[in-house]
C-alpha cells in the first residue's frame, strides 16, 4: 500500500519559518510522502526570492507556482489570485496528494484551498480562528477554514471560533503556534554572531521592524510609515534591523520608502528582504523590541519574554500578551510606546509570563499525530456541526 502524499504549500518566508519542522519531520517519517508546492513571494526577485532558502534546507520542491507581477494594487492581487489558483490546481493535478496542508491567510493559501476543493483533495489549515480586522486576509483566513477538513489552532479561543463556524469539533486540534517549535528545535546564533552577520556593533541595542500594508485601511500605507520613521528618529542610539513589506497592495511602495530611509542612515540601518529563518529568530530573540505590524510580533517575540509595540490596525483583533504595546501611528504615541518597552520595570514585568499562544512546545507532533489517525479518504465528506441549543455566542 502506497504511502499518503502530504502537500505542503509556501508562498512567503514568514509561512516557511512556520512549517519548516513540519515539512522536515513529514520527509523522514516512513509513513508519509512529502511534497511541497512553493508560489507568491518565494518566487519573486523583488521579495528576496526566498526560495532558495528552501533548498538551501536541502528540501526537494515538487511544484514552483509564479503568480505575482510588477502590479500589487487591488485589483493586481486578485489576478495573481486567478493565476494562482490555475497554477494551483495544475499542480495537484499532476501532483495527486492526498492531503494538503495550508498555514495562514494570504491570496495564495486561498488559491491552494481552492483548487484542492475542485479536486477533492481534504485540506489541513493551520491557524485559522484568528482575526486580523486590519487586513484583507482576515476574510482569505476564514473562507480557508470552510474548505479545510482538519483545523490547527494556536489558541483556545480560536479553536471555540472554528467550532462556531460550523466546524466538527473532533476535527479541531488546539495544537499552540507551531512557530515556537523552532526556539526549541533550532540553535539560535548568538548575538555577537549576528552582529557580525549583519555588520553591526554586538554592543549596540536594536529594534527589529517590520511594517506591511494594512490593507483595509483607506489610507495610503506610506502615511503610517512615515509617523514610525519619525518616532524611530527619536532613538539615535538603537540601531534597525529592518525586515521589508510583503506583497500585499502598497508593499512595494512601503520598501521603496523604506530603502531611501537606510539611504539616509546607513552606518544605522539593516534592511533585508528576508532574514532567512535563524537570522530572524536570532534578530528577534536579541532585541530590545519589535517594532510593526507583523504577527511575529505578537506570536513569536512573547514567548521568548521581549516587548513588542505594535502599530495601527493591521493586527486589531488577534489575541495580545502583556508584552505587547499597542498604539495608533502617531509619532508621539509609538515613541512612548518604545519608551515603555524599553524600560526596566516593564521588562521584568513581562518574564514568566503566560502568552496566550504557548512557549515552545510540540505542535509539529501533534499534527502528525492526528495525520496518523486520519483516514484521507473520507475526509472530504464532512458535517456541518451546529453549536448546541441555548449555546451563549462565543462559547
Amino acid at each position: 500500500m502506497s504511502r499518503p502524499r502530504i502537500c505542503v504549500t509556501t508562498g512567503t518566508r514568514a509561512d516557511y519559518g512556520l512549517l519548516y519542522w513540519l515539512m522536515r519531520d513529514l520527509e523522514n517519517d516512513p509513513d508519509f510522502d512529502l511534497q511541497i508546492a512553493v508560489s507568491a513571494m518565494h518566487l519573486a526577485p523583488a521579495f528576496g526570492e526566498t526560495v532558495r532558502f528552501i533548498r538551501a534546507d536541502g528540501f526537494q520542491i515538487d511544484a514552483e507556482i509564479a503568480c505575482l507581477d510588477d502590479d500589487d494594487s487591488d485589483a493586481g492581487m486578485a489576478r495573481a489570485f486567478i493565476r494562482a489558483v490555475d497554477g494551483f490546481l495544475a499542480a495537484f493535478e499532476r501532483l495527486k496528494p492526498d492531503f494538503l496542508v495550508i498555514l495562514g491567510d494570504r491570496f495564495e493559501a486561498l488559491a491552494a484551498a481552492t483548487a484542492a476543493t475542485f479536486l477533492h483533495v481534504p485540506i489541513g489549515h493551520i491557524h485559522g480562528g484568528e482575526v486580523t480586522l486590519g487586513a484583507m486576509d482576515d476574510t482569505f483566513r476564514h473562507a480557508v477554514t470552510k474548505m479545510a477538513h482538519l483545523h490547527f489552532t494556536a489558541a483556545a479561543p480560536y479553536a471555540r471560533r472554528v467550532i462556531q463556524m460550523g466546524e466538527a469539533p473532533e476535527r479541531v486540534f488546539n495544537i499552540g503556534a507551531i512557530g515556537l517549535d523552532n526556539f526549541r528545535r533550532l540553535s539560535i546564533p548568538s548575538r555577537v554572531e549576528l552582529s557580525h552577520d549583519l555588520g553591526i556593533d554586538p554592543g549596540r541595542d536594536y529594534l527589529l521592524v517590520t511594517y506591511h500594508p494594512a490593507t483595509m485601511d483607506s489610507a495610503s500605507p506610506l502615511a503610517g510609515l512615515e509617523q514610525l520613521i519619525e518616532a524611530v528618529r527619536h532613538f539615535p542610539n538603537l540601531a534597525l534591523i529592518i525586515t521589508k513589506a510583503n506583497s500585499d497592495p502598497g508593499g512595494r511602495k512601503i520598501n521603496a520608502r523604506l530603502e531611501a530611509f537606510q539611504s539616509e542612515q546607513p552606518d544605522r540601518v539593516r534592511l533585508v528582504a528576508s532574514l532567512g529563518q535563524l537570522r530572524y529568530l536570532a534578530a528577534m530573540t536579541h532585541a530590545a523590541a519589535v517594532l510593526g505590524n507583523s504577527s511575529s510580533g505578537l506570536i513569536e517575540a512573547p514567548a521568548v519574554d521581549v516587548p513588542t509595540v505594535n502599530v495601527g490596525s493591521r493586527q486589531l483583533g488577534r489575541l495580545k500578551a502583556m508584552s505587547v504595546i499597542d498604539t495608533v501611528e502617531q509619532t508621539d504615541a509609538i515613541v512612548a510606546a518604545i519608551e515603555k518597552a524599553l524600560s526596566s520595570p516593564f521588562r521584568n514585568a513581562i518574564k514568566n509570563s503566560s502568552p496566550p499562544y504557548g512557549r515552545p512546545g510540540d505542535a509539529t507532533g501533534a499534527v502528525l499525530s492526528a495525520l496518523r489517525r486520519a483516514d484521507f479518504s473520507v475526509l472530504v465528506r464532512k458535517p456541518f456541526y451546529d453549536l448546541p441549543l441555548g449555546t451563549p455566542e462565543g462559547a
